[in-house]
C-alpha cells in the first residue's frame, strides 16, 4: 500500500521542533522540570471552580470581570488589560500581529525555548542574541541588533531557564536606544519570586505610559498556581492590546479559568506566604549547590540551573534515576523547578555526586 498523499506544509515550520513539555513524573518522583508551584490550591480557589458558567455555554469572550480586576489593581482602563490562554498565548498573538515575512524578532538566547517558533510560525526571522558569560541579557548587543526589518524585541526578566533579572536602570537604558515603534515585549512570567531590589518591574513602574511600545507580560501558572487552569495576562497600550485580541484564537479563556484567577487575587496574601517559602526553598538549593562548587548563576524565578554543558544528559539522567524530573538543555545546561520540601536534599545529594 503507497503511502498516503499529506498536504504541503511550510518548510520551516514542519522543520520546527514541537513545544516539549517537562516529563511527567512517577508515583515515587518529583517533577521538578516544568516551574510549577508545589502547593495544593487554596480552598478557596477550588470553590470557584465549582460555580462557574454550565459547560454548555460559552465563557465570557473577553474575560471582562478579570480584565476590570486587573485594570482596577494596576491603575488601567479594562481595554490595557489583555486576558489569554496564558501569558505564552499572547507572546504569540502579538508577535503574529507585529512581524510578517521579511521582518525580525530579536530575543537572547537562552531563554525560554517557546521563543525560537514565535517568528517562524509568523513568517518573520528569529535574531537570537547569546547571554552575557554570568548568564544575563546583554540588552547592549539587543539594541545594536535591531535594524529597520525589527519589529518585536523579548525581553525575559527573570530568564528563563537561567534564573538572573534585568534591571531597573538596565531597562531604562535599553528603552533610549531602541526605536519607540519597535515592539518591546516584557515577560515577567516569575516576577512574584524575585527579591532583587533593583530589578525592573513593568507593572510598579508603569513603563507602558510613557512607552506605548511596551507590553508588560504576567501570568497565573506559577506563583498563583493555576499552571492547569491556562491563564495569563497583560497590560500595555489599549491599540496595542487590540492587535492582540484581533488574533487571538476566540474563547479561549475558559469561565473556570477566570473564576480560578479571581479567587487567587482575593486570597493573594495567602499565596504569596506561600511564594515566600518557594523563595526560602530557592536559597536552601542556591547555597546548596554552589557550596559543593556549581557555578549557579542568580537564580531569582522559582528554579535554579545548572551549567552542565556537554554533561547535560548525562547529568540529568543521574537526577531521572534517583527520582528526580529536571528539564535539560542538551549542550546547555539542566533547569531544577524549586518543589517540595522533601526534593531538596535529594537534589543536593544527586548534584554532589556529579561533579566529579
Amino acid at each position: 500500500m503507497s503511502a498516503p498523499i499529506l498536504p504541503r506544509i511550510r518548510e520551516e515550520i514542519a522543520a520546527l521542533p514541537p513545544y516539549r513539555q517537562g516529563k511527567q513524573a512517577g508515583a515515587d518522583a518529583f517533577k521538578l522540570s516544568s516551574n510549577e508551584n508545589p502547593f495544593d490550591p487554596l480552598p478557596q480557589v477550588v470553590a470557584a471552580l465549582a460555580d462557574t458558567t454550565p459547560m454548555n455555554r460559552y465563557p465570557d469572550a473577553t474575560a471582562g470581570a478579570l480584565r476590570a480586576r486587573l485594570g482596577e489593581r494596576y491603575g488601567v482602563a479594562p481595554d490595557g488589560v489583555h486576558v489569554a490562554s496564558g501569558s505564552v498565548a499572547i507572546l504569540y498573538q502579538l508577535v503574529q500581529a507585529a512581524a510578517g515575512v521579511g521582518d525580525e524578532v530579536i530575543y537572547a538566547w537562552r531563554s525560554f525555548e517557546a521563543y525560537p517558533g514565535l517568528p517562524l510560525v509568523a513568517g518573520a526571522t528569529g535574531v537570537q542574541v547569546p547571554l552575557l558569560a554570568d548568564s544575563r541579557h546583554d540588552l547592549d548587543a539587543m539594541a545594536a541588533a535591531v535594524t529597520e526589518r525589527t519589529r518585536v524585541i523579548i525581553v525575559c526578566t527573570p530568564n528563563n531557564p537561567t534564573g538572573p533579572i534585568v534591571t531597573g536602570a538596565e531597562f531604562a537604558a535599553f528603552l533610549a536606544k531602541v526605536p519607540a515603534d519597535v515592539l518591546i515585549l516584557l515577560d515577567e512570567a516569575y516576577a512574584e519570586f524575585v527579591t532583587a531590589p533593583d530589578a525592573v518591574d513593568g507593572l510598579a513602574a508603569r513603563i507602558f505610559d510613557a512607552h506605548p511600545n511596551v507590553v508588560v507580560l504576567r501570568t497565573f501558572s506559577k506563583a498563583y498556581g493555576l499552571a492547569g487552569l491556562r491563564v495569563g495576562y497583560a497590560i500595555g497600550h489599549p491599540r496595542v492590546l487590540d492587535a492582540a485580541r484581533s488574533t487571538a484564537v476566540p474563547l479561549s479563556v475558559t469561565a473556570a479559568a477566570e473564576r480560578a484567577a479571581i479567587a487567587s487575587l482575593d486570597a493573594e496574601d495567602e499565596l504569596l506566604a506561600r511564594v515566600a517559602v518557594i523563595v526560602q526553598r530557592r536559597a536552601v538549593l542556591v547555597e546548596g549547590l554552589r557550596a559543593q562548587g556549581w557555578d549557579v548563576p542568580d537564580a531569582q524565578g522559582n528554579f535554579v540551573w545548572l551549567p552542565t554543558g556537554a554533561a547535560t544528559v548525562d547529568v540529568a539522567a543521574a537526577f531521572e534515576q534517583a527520582g528526580l524530573i529536571v528539564r535539560a538543555f542538551a549542550g546547555d545546561g539542566i533547569r531544577i523547578s524549586v518543589g517540595e520540601e522533601a526534593s531538596l536534599q535529594r537534589v543536593l545529594d544527586v548534584a554532589a555526586t556529579q561533579r566529579g
